[in-house]
């Protein structure tokens, strides 16, 4: 259909009463024989489904609001509105409306809207009496005007009459003119009735007494009259505010006379709503849901006619791109942007997207690198605002456009580096600025929200991306103070390696952050991290500071150990026998949880399901192969049987080298333990030979003892009074990984060595 004049949009009224656009279409009104009547339909112009079917019922009251909507009630706390987007398609399907219900074109609202009460109220009233009698609009009169505003409030059928005939023979211009002349009599108890009367009137919740009040002519003098509230010692300045102190800016010339109007009247109106009127009561919350409605359908124009406006849009992005571009300029055509961003979230998901896709297409993503690395505060904090609507509508648009980036530009001005940047920069004490680009970012690099289906490669793609060219800017502070960059180029390695040195430390905030990602690592049961983990020999200083704590019960207590048990519980196997197999000597001392017992329970039983295994795929082959040889050798050449040999005698270079190894590796497991130190506790001490070893960093924990430095004759330091450990020797581990040798070759070369502990 290219009828324009039918076109509209279908809204409900959601439960905070907000509207919600249901979708485009184009309205019709026609006999359903299922709903036996007249109804209105709308069918998508998409692709034609049904988006509204509603009879007309006769007892339904229907209103028309601002030339092109139609608003009423189905059923109870369910409110339909279409908005037209040619008014003359409004006034066809009025007619209709009231042609059906056989009422008065003319009218603004089909029905009373009476309920029960107003019924038995009212029945003895005359049908023919549509209006309630005003008093003459004169100076003398105020207060008996503003007495019946203020006693209709409570009547739903007094507040439609009074409302009908406030709009009757002008009778609202006539009042507002009535303030001209108390303001400029200084009649303070003129202005007080009048405050009243506009107060109540802004209460009746009626569009069309919206129309007049808000237009250019009279939209001041309503602002004037809501300055003398009698409770006040002294009137308020609102219109100096609005005319002075909030001036309007136009960074690009508006040429559409109505764009540039309809600014002015929402901004106006809003101001009314959120600054002017008082907080309404619970009797009073449903009184300017109208208000509320009149807001919203303006920002809705003013968002649409302002994205089809190409011209204007295309200039302001010249603009705020322009190196030339003085500052002060670009510091309004940020804050410009960001009032547009805010206004489209009055928008519904499917008018957003086009919405932002015509900023994305336009570049407001390159403008906001642009824009958020200016040293002016005020420009920043706009343009963390407009890419914090960008980043909660539509994560995946931003992180197409950063890993596009690497193509045409350095890691240092990526959007997302800036980004990080500032959250580390943030010269607020308090943090607030970056504590929401901490949203943001985290936001972005969720994997929670990259598993949309029309896009499976997000995910891997992203991260890949966030750790080659962004983990490193992320972690600079942290690696800045714990370890040498240049003995390590691998970013993720150096920042786990890094981190889990915090726990080495005094900072008790510190050592809880660094437990608390030690222990989300640990929560993802991801074997690539358990390695790090294991290579890195990370457990150490988590167990040196419980050991280090002793036998108070704390809150750092508590965290170390449900980090163990939680390793129990879901047995993690690799954490397991690391854990037993180089730190569990100084462990077995605690007996006030059972956690380690538990840990060394699972280790055993893991190590006779191997040793189980191994004998089983031992005899099994021994097996195989004496039944293939059976086959073969049964019988000889001439006939004779051979008897068949045990598999000792088989295969005992194999056998032998089992045992040995196994002989081996319960030999190495004692060796290994940590020393025990004159006061009960344990450190652990490894060589360098080691650390290499075990695809370790080698690094040195508390030693046992602490002798005092010294120089050789040489110029070479001491040697440490503790001897240095043996070097493990090869053996059958509990939990192999097809890939560790390729791994841990590339790891002796280009592992970091660990910093000593603090406290050394």
């Amino acid at each position: 259909m290219s009828d324009t004049r039918r076109r509209v949009k279908v809204y409900t009224l959601n439960e905070d009463r907000q509207w919600d656009d249901r979708g485009t279409g184009h309205v019709s009104s026609t006999f359903v024989e299922r709903l036996k009547g007249i109804s209105l339909l709308v069918r998508a112009e998409s692709d034609g489904s049904l988006l509204l079917e509603s009879k007309i019922s006769p007892n339904t009251a229907y209103q028309k609001q601002q030339d092109t909507l139609i608003v009423w009630s189905e059923a109870e706390n369910y409110d339909l509105a279409l908005s037209f987007q040619e008014k003359a398609g409004c006034d066809e399907i009025w007619e209709k409306i009231c042609q059906v219900q056989g009422k008065d074109p003319a009218l603004e609202i089909t029905q009373d809207p009476i309920d029960e009460s107003e019924e038995e109220r009212f029945e003895e009233m005359p049908e023919t009496s549509h209006l309630v009698e005003l008093p003459p609009c004169e100076l003398a009169r105020l207060e008996e005007i503003a007495d019946l505003v203020t006693s209709v409030l409570s009547s739903p059928i007094r507040r439609e009459k009074l409302a009908l005939a406030l709009m009757s023979e002008g009778y609202m211009k006539k009042l507002l003119q009535l303030f001209q002349v108390c303001e400029d009599l200084d009649n303070r108890e003129g202005l007080h009735h009048l405050y009243e009367i506009v107060r109540g009137v802004l209460f009746l919740n009626k569009a069309a007494l919206f129309e007049v009040m808000f237009s250019d002519d009279c939209i001041m003098d309503v602002v004037g009259c809501l300055e003398f509230d009698p409770s006040l010692v002294q009137p308020k300045k609102h219109r100096e505010f609005l005319t002075k102190t909030a001036k309007f800016k136009e960074v690009i010339p508006i040429t559409d006379s109505e764009l540039r109007q309809k600014i002015h009247q929402t901004y106006r109106v809003q101001y009314i709503q959120d600054i002017i009127l008082p907080t309404p009561s619970v009797f009073e919350e449903n009184f300017l849901s109208t208000l509320t409605s009149f807001i919203f359908f303006n920002k809705v124009e003013i968002v649409s006619m302002l994205q089809e406006d190409e011209k204007f849009l295309t200039e302001v992005f010249a603009q705020l791109t322009d190196e030339a571009t003085e500052d002060s300029k670009r510091r309004e055509l940020v804050n410009f942007f960001k009032e547009f961003c805010a206004f489209s979230q009055t928008l519904q998901p499917q008018n957003r997207d086009a919405f932002f896709k015509t900023l994305a297409n336009l570049g407001i993503l390159p403008a906001l690198e642009i824009v958020m690395g200016m040293d002016d505060l005020q420009v920043r904090a706009a343009a963390t605002d407009i890419f914090s609507y960008l980043v909660e509508f539509s994560p995946s648009m931003v992180r197409e456009f950063v890993m596009q980036e690497p193509q045409q530009t350095d890691d240092d001005v990526l959007l997302i580096n800036v980004v990080i940047k500032q959250m580390i920069c943030d010269s607020d004490p308090e943090l607030g600025g970056a504590v929401q680009l901490m949203g943001l970012l985290r936001t972005l690099i969720d994997p929670e929200n990259m598993l949309a289906p029309t896009n499976k490669t997000e995910k891997t793609e992203f991260l890949s991306f966030f750790y080659k060219y962004c983990m490193q800017v992320l972690t600079v502070p942290l690696l800045a103070s714990t370890v040498d960059e240049k003995n390590c180029k691998d970013a993720i390695w150096r920042f786990l390696n890094s981190f889990f040195q915090c726990v080495d430390c005094t900072d008790f905030c510190l050592l809880t952050g660094a437990l608390r990602f030690m222990r989300r690592i640990i929560g993802q049961k991801d074997e690539y991290y358990n390695r790090y983990i294991v290579k890195g020999n990370l457990f150490e200083p988590v167990i040196n500071t419980l050991l280090d704590n002793g036998t108070r019960y704390n809150l750092l207590n508590s965290a170390i150990i449900e980090l163990f048990e939680f390793i129990k519980v879901e047995d993690i196997k690799s954490l397991i026998a690391h854990i037993i197999d180089n730190y569990y000597k100084a462990l077995e001392s605690i007996e006030y949880v059972q956690t380690f017992k538990g840990l060394k329970g699972r280790y055993e039983q893991e190590k006779d399901r191997q040793t189980l295994r191994l004998n089983s795929r031992y005899r099994r082959d021994a097996r195989t192969l004496d039944e293939d040889e059976d086959e073969e050798m049964w019988f000889n050449e001439d006939g004779e049987a051979i008897e068949k040999s045990r598999p000792e005698e088989e295969f005992p270079e194999s056998f032998g080298k089992y045992m040995e190894a196994k002989k081996v590796k319960e030999s190495d497991n004692k060796e290994n333990f940590p020393k025990r130190t004159p006061t009960g506790s344990f450190k652990f001490t490894f060589s360098h030979s080691a650390g290499a070893a075990n695809g370790t960093n080698g690094a040195n924990c508390k030693p046992v003892t602490s002798p005092t430095s010294a120089a050789s004759p040489n110029g070479s330091p001491a040697k440490s009074a503790t001897p240095p450990a043996t070097p493990v020797t090869a053996m059958v581990g509990l939990v192999d990984y097809p890939d560790d040798e390729d791994e841990e070759d590339e790891d002796e070369e280009q592992s970091p060595r660990k910093r000593p502990r603090l406290g050394s």
